[in-house]
């Protein structure tokens, strides 16, 4: 039988990067690290990390291996809480990863309500931009992951996890104070001539573009490339481009903006998840509850569509 002190070291060998990042994690030395991933490679009988100048890769058997122990070390934290449940000890930490425009709009509030109804209970925030993450939550590294996903962007395998959509998020053609944006029923072939703003190739949202272009039989241009909604606005702002950004980010109106209604042919929005382990401690609910009351709020204060 596998030794499961060495499956975490896989585990943290896998989420830390490099051997010495996560002898550092778990107060090992990087040789003493290594000597006990050399040990369960020899047990399983097969290499599960490649080891380079720049860190620490699993092989393909490696991250079958990881899967695996991603859920026993979550199931052993599980049975610890359990019992620790049974004696009456209440939990008194809670940690969270959420994506950056998620850290701005939805857990502020959140986590200021949180604290006043559980005070006793320590909170800490990770920044986690998706797909990652989910391999933490399932063992126990984090208790709740706050995570996104486009259109046109498959979901993560959940492994396990319970995952739940707290927020669907519109996305919003932006547009300089002055542009005709607003004034009509608008498509995204009416807007095929303009400098778009959105992120690089491969990022969520740029993919949720170039899909909903493609499926309009129009090709935009990317004029200005970067995943920060704020520097996203600022560009705007300053009369450059346009963009389709998240209704939740835009919170309240700002001068130098156009809003419009959501695109004619391309009625998108992001969804927002929560994702935790199927038997969440009594904080990770009562987190969840008060981050779907934040969200309906966010939404509830976006500008006023012309």
């Amino acid at each position: 039988m596998l030794d499961a002190n060495r499956l975490r070291v896989l585990v943290e060998i896998a989420h830390a990067g490099s051997i010495a990042a996560a002898a550092e994690r778990l107060s090992f030395t990087p040789p003493a690290l290594s000597q006990q991933l050399t040990k369960l490679e020899r047990e399983v009988g097969c290499a599960l990390v490649e080891r380079g100048r720049t860190g620490a890769t699993l092989t393909e058997a490696g991250r079958v291996l990881l899967a695996h122990g991603e859920r026993v070390l979550g199931e052993l934290r599980d049975a610890e809480t359990a019992v620790r449940a049974f004696a009456g000890v209440v939990p008194d930490r809670l940690s969270l990863g959420a994506f950056a425009s998620a850290g701005k709009v939805l857990l502020p509030a959140t986590l200021a309500a949180f604290g006043r109804e559980h005070p006793h209970v320590r909170l800490s925030l990770s920044d986690i931009e998706p797909p990652g993450g989910y391999g933490l939550v399932a063992s126990g590294e984090l208790d709740l992951l706050v995570t996104h996903r486009y259109p046109g962007v498959p979901l993560p395998r959940a492994g396990g996890l319970h995952r739940e959509r707290v927020l669907v998020d519109p996305l919003l053609a932006v547009a300089p104070t002055g542009h005709p944006l607003g004034d009509h029923d608008l498509g995204l072939a009416d807007l095929a001539d303009e400098e778009w703003i959105c992120g690089a190739p491969g990022i969520h949202n740029r993919v949720s573009l170039d899909t909903a272009a493609a499926a309009a039989g129009v090709r935009l241009t990317v004029a200005y490339e970067t995943r920060d909604y704020e520097v996203a606005l600022a560009l705007i702002e300053a009369g450059v481009g346009v963009a389709l950004v998240p209704s939740s980010i835009l919170g309240a109106a700002r001068p130098g903006l156009r809003v419009s209604r959501p695109l004619r042919d391309a009625r998108l929005a992001r969804e927002i998840y929560a994702v935790h382990r199927r038997r969440p401690t009594g904080p990770v609910h009562a987190m969840v509850t008060m981050l779907r009351e934040v969200a309906d709020r966010a939404l509830g204060a976006t500008p006023e569509l012309p």
